[in-house]
């Protein structure tokens, strides 16, 4: 992550329309599917500035993992968070460790995500759970993947894949997710590739920073909130995104 781009994260990550509805879509799938009243031991990997492991604490103890050395230098001088600065491809735990392992738009971000998923795996208790999103569908590709440094988008059938290659579980539920804003997401993402590159001098060039003023950023944040109670009951076939749940056996 660029370092203009994680300084900006803090601010996005609690009120941008993206990832405050998706933080409420994943504390839905947690409480309705894998909290059962006791706390929990999890691990939650790639934190940036934190938003994801404040709503996992809800939950029980959560460890707090990031790659990011600036990153967790932020976490803890300014907001006084604990972080362990370490790779999802050498997991600094032993065997086991955790009921529950998140990792929210995180593997993208790693040229082996085979051996990610499987260290994820490895630190993951007998009958635990792996929870993770990712950036779904190579067609919309852009800048916003490039300066997020990252290595693919997915479909689910290889997400599905990933998880298959160890048959030590199963898969417990999976989606696409903003999927209802996927067709204007779309559009956007295939026009940017016909156009100029947006200028990086003075803002990171990812997508957060478009269509996020006050009232759009409402008015978006209302319409991906509708997939919540969807996602209870149902799936979407496409999307920006991929919901993820695997169980260890």
């Amino acid at each position: 992550m660029d370092k203009r781009y994680y300084k900006e994260y803090y601010t996005l990550e609690r009120g941008h329309w993206w990832f405050t509805v998706r933080a409420q879509i994943l504390e839905d799938y947690v409480r309705r599917n894998i909290y059962k009243g006791s706390p929990l031991k999890i691990l939650n990997v790639g934190v940036a500035t934190g938003a994801t492991s404040d709503m996992l604490a809800k939950f029980g103890e959560v460890t707090s993992l990031e790659y990011d050395a600036d990153c967790c230098a932020f976490l803890r001088e300014e907001l006084n968070k604990e972080v362990i600065n370490g790779s999802v491809l050498e997991l600094p735990f032993g065997a086991g460790e955790y009921d529950l392992v998140c990792a929210f738009d995180v593997i993208e971000h790693v040229e082996d995500d085979t051996l990610a998923v499987r260290e994820m795996k490895r630190v993951c208790k007998p009958g635990g759970d792996l929870f993770i999103t990712v950036p779904a569908l190579m067609v919309l590709w852009s800048q916003h993947d490039e300066v997020n440094h990252h290595f693919r988008r997915y479909k689910m059938s290889g997400v599905r894949a990933l998880f298959e290659k160890d048959t030590d579980g199963s898969e417990r539920f999976s989606s696409y997710f903003n999927s209802l804003l996927f067709p204007p997401i779309f559009v956007f993402r295939v026009l940017s590739k016909l156009l100029p590159k947006r200028s990086t001098k003075n803002n990171s060039g990812s997508d957060f920073g478009v269509f996020n003023n006050g009232f759009t950023n409402k008015l978006l944040a209302a319409f991906f909130r509708i997939e919540l109670s969807w996602l209870r009951f149902s799936k979407f076939p496409v999307g920006v995104s991929i919901l993820y749940s695997w169980k260890k056996s």
